[in-house]
Order: C-alpha cells, then structure tokens, then sequence
C-alpha cells in the first residue's frame, strides 16, 4: 500500500506542472517561467501529485526535477501572497495552518525509493534550494545560483534546509549559508559539495539525462532498495542498519534481476534487467 496519497491520472495535472515519460525516466518541469516558477498553491498540489505519479510507475526508474525557462523556482509565490490571492493550500478551502506537511513536495520527495535528479536549469532561492536539496543527485547550469536568502525575508529554511545542510556541508558552514543569506554561484556550489556537476546551460537537462539513463541501466528494485537504506542510516546506530540492509538483501537474492546480474557477468555482457 502506498504510504502517499493516491496520484491523478496524467490528464488530471494541469499547466502549472509537466509531467512527460520517455522510456524509464519520468521529467517533472515547474512550468510557470513567467514568474520564474515560483510556487503556488496549485503547483504545490500538482508538484506532489506528479512526484507520486512518478514514484508509483513501476515503469519509471529515475525521475528527473527541472524548470521551464531561466530559474529552476525563486521560491514561494510571495508577491500572490502579500495580496492575499493565493494562501498555498493544499486541499480545498484550506488555510496554512492546515496544510497537510506530510503530502507537500519535500517530504514526499524525502519519502520516494525512485532516485531523483534535480536539473537546475537556472537558479533556485528559498523553498526552490530546499527543494533542489530534496533530490538525489544535482546538475547544475554554469549561469545558474544557489540563493539561501531565507533570513534575508524574515523566515527560516522552511521545507528541509535545515535538516539538508548540516548533513551536507556540515554545521559551521550550514550555519554560515543559512545565518548569512549567501547566494552562490555554481562554482562555489560545485566546490563545498552542494552540487554534483555544473555543465553549460544549454546542456544541463542533457547532462542530467545521461546520468538518468546510466542509473535506470541498473537493476530498479536494486537501487530502490539501497536509498531505502542511505535514508535509514542517516539515523541508525551502524549495528541496527546493519540489520535492516540484510533484510533488504533477502528478498533481492530471490529476484530475477540478481539472477540476470550474475550470468550476464558470467557470460561477460552487460544485463538487461526488468525490475522483477
């Protein structure tokens, strides 16, 4: 049983979201250029249906996060906000102080066995870095910039960041970006760990594909399994984790993919696997 809540149908997600599948890799693009993507209450509801959606396709092995246009998102939509035409909302006639926290973008993105890759395509600003943090794995344009502004609007890393960065960069340079509202570069990004890759800007939904298709080539149930067990660990003793990665192992060593992983390596090819 899904520990989400139930996805629409592809029909069922409106403009604010696109949501495509080609092969094993589902793209999931915020697709409100005109405001640099910046979150609103339909995109948060649509945003969570398409990562379910996603997460839910026995046929999508990797899921890659983008943006339409030149940001990836700069954050909530505070200009709707301060005229009081969009309160966020997840469910309708909901105020939000009675979000459901548990079925917005970050936790589900938190949640989800399928590897994400954020592609940021352009630059991300408060509830779009937590957002960016949320994924697995992130390629990031040459042009592109990290904006930790959060004190710098009067609120706190709201969506993840601070569980993200202390875990990433460590406490001292987390408390740093977070204390100063420090924006950076791609290259700085790049150089504290933040990022995994920076490319042209042209190219980085390519690059980001690339890596998609090199991981969708490994067995799904697989590497499902393995973030299963990096999430568990980041709050285990090592002797508990240990436990659990073993219980993971049992029912992979009875799978069709781990038989097809040691005769193709017997036979010297690459494997061809089907999630089964």
């Amino acid at each position: 049983m899904s520990q989400f809540a139930a996805a629409p149908t592809a029909s069922a997600l409106p403009e604010e979201l696109l949501y495509a599948v080609d092969g094993a890799i589902a793209t999931v693009t915020l697709n409100a250029p005109q405001r640099m993507n910046t979150i609103s209450g339909p995109m948060l509801r649509q945003l969570t249906d398409g990562l379910v959606k996603a997460n839910e396709d026995r046929a999508v092995r990797v899921v890659i996060l983008t943006g339409a246009g030149r940001a990836f998102c700069a954050g909530l939509n505070l200009e709707a906000q301060s005229k009081g035409t969009d309160n966020l909302s997840v469910g309708s006639g909901a105020t939000p102080t009675s979000i459901d926290l548990r079925n917005t973008p970050p936790p589900v993105l938190h949640a989800m066995d399928k590897p994400v890759i954020c592609a940021l395509n352009g630059s991300a600003a408060g509830y779009g870095l937590d957002l960016a943090l949320g994924a697995d794995i992130r390629v990031m344009a040459q042009s592109a910039k990290l904006a930790a502004s959060y004190a710098k609007r009067g609120v706190l890393p709201e969506s993840g960041g601070t569980w993200y960065l202390p875990r990433m960069l460590g406490w001292a340079k987390a408390s740093e970006l977070i204390f100063t509202g420090r924006t950076l570069t791609a290259a700085q990004s790049l150089e504290i760990g933040l990022v995994n890759k920076v490319v042209p800007d042209a190219d980085v939904l390519g690059a980001a594909r690339d890596l998609a298709l090199e991981i969708a080539a490994n067995a799904p149930l697989a590497i499902q399994a393995a973030k299963r067990m990096m999430r568990m660990a980041w709050n285990e003793p090592f002797n508990e984790h240990v436990h659990h990665v073993f219980l993971q192992l049992l029912p992979l060593m009875q799978t069709e993919d781990m038989k097809e992983g040691i005769k193709a390596f017997l036979e010297k090819r690459e494997p061809h696997f089907t999630g089964r």
